[in-house]
């Protein structure tokens, strides 16, 4: 057990979790959707707008110096977060969707071919799906699709079945979103390289919980978004080797990503300004580098070992509750419970614990295809993180119990 963990310290660090909802003290379990925020970051963002704010780069003035020192510092700080080994190597981006898209239109636009093949699995969210079959449209790439077994993990002998010379690309959650699931990354990252293909991992759901190594884990791309990570939103990271994002093509075009243009033609700035056009969230880089300073703070290690807890006491005490069903019960799993009641439709579940001050998210949870294989139209996922408490797992229990009887 983590006795050294205070989770009623740390739960002073968020002032919305004093919230009331419906005259109850909000249960806040949706972190896999979203997280709270810390008030280091909330007074991060209001102190930068207050004291700081102006454009960034092109400004010869102290305030505008202030600012990109800001917003170029976050870059720093996410170097060393996610052990990147250049500062180059980190690009801002809207969220992890945009930086998926970023080497769909980019990377993969520029090196694959009709015939080529991107492998996926079936727990992927939405965004590392649309874009691959978009690019499919485009330019006659294939898309494949490494199975799950019954408890929602990936079968890694089928994965390795299904590379091959065509395998260009291999994108791949680290944890799924829908269950929990924890990938074998080590592997499926050592299989791809194997046979010539690159990887691109989305850390969306897995930055937050548990440390990150990208030099270790030798991915080629590494996605995630800043407001899951206890950052605002609108922020997000690209992580791609130097000697990738050197050779791609800029996304988009406009300020800040050239180094000269005319009429004729226009030269592009080297990564990652090159990614970067226009002018950036300035705030959500503070933002971001006030999480990540946060989350450091607290001991990510610590966080793990926390949520690690949580998610084996609520699996049990839900497990006691007749006629819920969790879906994905895979050996290792991050802090997410997915489930369903009998009779019951997940949206039903979760407007009924709304009604008891829990949030949950109901739904296909951007990846229909999982819901497809368990055969369920959605489910009703609470995930923990760490600001929750086993108290505030008895409270969904209790509410659960007691939404079965208003429906039986």
């Amino acid at each position: 057990m983590t006795t050294a963990y205070d989770v009623a310290a740390v739960r002073e660090d968020f002032p919305i979790l004093d919230t009331t909802v419906r005259g109850k003290p909000l249960v806040f379990l949706d972190t896999a959707a979203s997280a709270q925020k810390p008030r280091a970051v909330i007074e991060a963002i209001s102190e930068f707008y207050e004291t700081h704010y102006a454009n960034i780069h092109r400004g010869v003035y102290q305030l505008s110096a202030d600012a990109t020192q800001r917003y170029e510092g976050s870059r720093d700080t996410v170097q060393q977060f996610i052990g990147a080994t250049d500062r180059r190597e980190v690009v801002f981006v809207r969220n992890a969707t945009e930086a998926i898209n970023l080497v769909a239109h980019t990377w993969a636009e520029k090196n694959l071919q009709a015939g080529d093949e991107v492998l996926i699995t079936a727990l992927e969210h939405h965004a590392n799906i649309v874009p691959w079959q978009m690019l499919g449209q485009r330019k006659g790439i294939r898309l494949r699709v490494a199975p799950v077994n019954e408890r929602g993990e990936v079968v890694l002998e089928e994965f390795e079945k299904l590379l091959n010379d065509r395998t260009r690309l291999v994108a791949v959650a680290q944890v799924s979103n829908a269950l929990g699931t924890i990938l074998p990354l080590e592997s499926m990252i050592e299989l791809a390289h194997k046979r010539g293909a690159r990887v691109l991992v989305d850390g969306a759901q897995a930055i937050p919980h548990m440390p990150v190594d990208v030099g270790q884990m030798d991915c080629d791309f590494y996605v995630f978004s800043g407001h899951k990570l206890l950052g605002p939103s609108g922020i997000g990271v690209l992580y791609g080797k130097l000697s990738l994002l050197e050779a791609m093509p800029p996304f988009l075009g406009g300020g800040d990503m050239i180094e000269s243009v005319s009429f004729e033609k226009s030269t592009y700035a080297p990564p990652p300004a090159r990614f970067e056009a226009g002018t950036p969230d300035i705030a959500g880089a503070v933002g971001l580098d006030a999480a990540i300073q946060y989350l450091q703070g607290v001991g990510i290690e610590r966080v793990a070992l926390w949520e690690h807890e949580l998610l084996e006491y609520a699996t049990a005490k839900l497990s006691e509750i007749d006629g819920l069903r969790i879906i994905g019960t895979a050996a290792e799993k991050s802090a997410v419970l997915s489930f369903v009641l009998e009779g019951v439709h997940a949206h039903d579940v979760g407007t009924a614990l709304d009604q008891a001050g829990v949030a949950v998210r109901v739904g296909h949870h951007c990846a229909q295809p999982v819901m497809e294989i368990f055969g369920v139209p959605a489910t009703v996922r609470a995930s923990f993180a760490l600001y929750n408490t086993r108290n505030e797992v008895d409270q969904l229990a209790a509410a659960l119990r007691e939404t079965l009887e208003i429906f039986r």
